[in-house]
């Protein structure tokens, strides 16, 4: 897929002003600075689509792109610690699992997870509840490039162990580097792909 078209369209936390859900739509979400937004704008090739900081917590809306015209993209807050107060995170939550439980046209959600670290519990606890609530998801490990090519495969081993503990099968799994490009094909041959199942309701 060549994107020629990344187009902002709106930053909201009502799922009720969300555009008209008549195009297929892959959100990405991550543990605050998972590398969530640079890995966005490598898959568009727009360095600036979305907003890249070194500081924690930097999205804190819904943020949806028109790709190409065909389907949306959208940028998600980063769970878990965002340096910011209990009350923010609790409504950023609480955005975020309305969006997730009710957005009709989501074809599938990108969890992203920090290939450098081991297994963390609230990234389990939060795939656990989408496999309960049917949400559908892969899971996309990030900043490869900070990895041996044998730390990468141990660490991928463990994590797939991990949870085999809990899930009879595994979600797709996409390694990428946004500083080397590494994933991009992949994934976007996954959501030309997936974009052919969807329907209008």
């Amino acid at each position: 897929m060549i994107i020629k078209q990344a187009e902002f369209i709106i930053s909201n936390t009502d799922i009720n002003k969300c555009p008209k859900s008549d195009k297929p739509e892959y959100a990405f979400i991550g543990r605050s600075n998972v590398g969530k937004s640079s890995l966005i704008n490598m898959l568009t090739e727009r360095k600036g689509l979305a907003k890249v900081s070194g500081k924690p917590g930097k999205t804190q809306l819904i943020n949806h792109y028109l790709i190409n015209k065909l389907w949306f993209l959208v940028d998600l807050p980063g769970y878990g610690y965002a340096g910011v107060s209990k009350t923010q995170r609790y409504e950023f939550a609480q955005f975020i699992k309305k969006y997730l439980l009710n957005r009709e046209n989501l074809m599938c959600l990108f969890v992203l997870l920090d290939s450098r670290l081991k297994p963390q519990i609230i990234d389990l606890e939060f795939m656990q509840w989408l496999g309960k609530n049917n949400i559908p998801f892969v899971i996309c490990f990030t900043k490869q490039d900070k990895l041996s090519k044998k730390e990468s495969l141990d660490n991928l081993k463990h994590y797939k162990e991990e949870l085999l503990e809990n899930w009879q099968e595994l979600p797709q799994i996409f390694l990428s580097s946004a500083t080397k490009k590494n994933g991009k094909e992949d994934i976007l041959s996954f959501i030309i792909n997936t974009n052919k199942l969807f329907k209008l309701t």
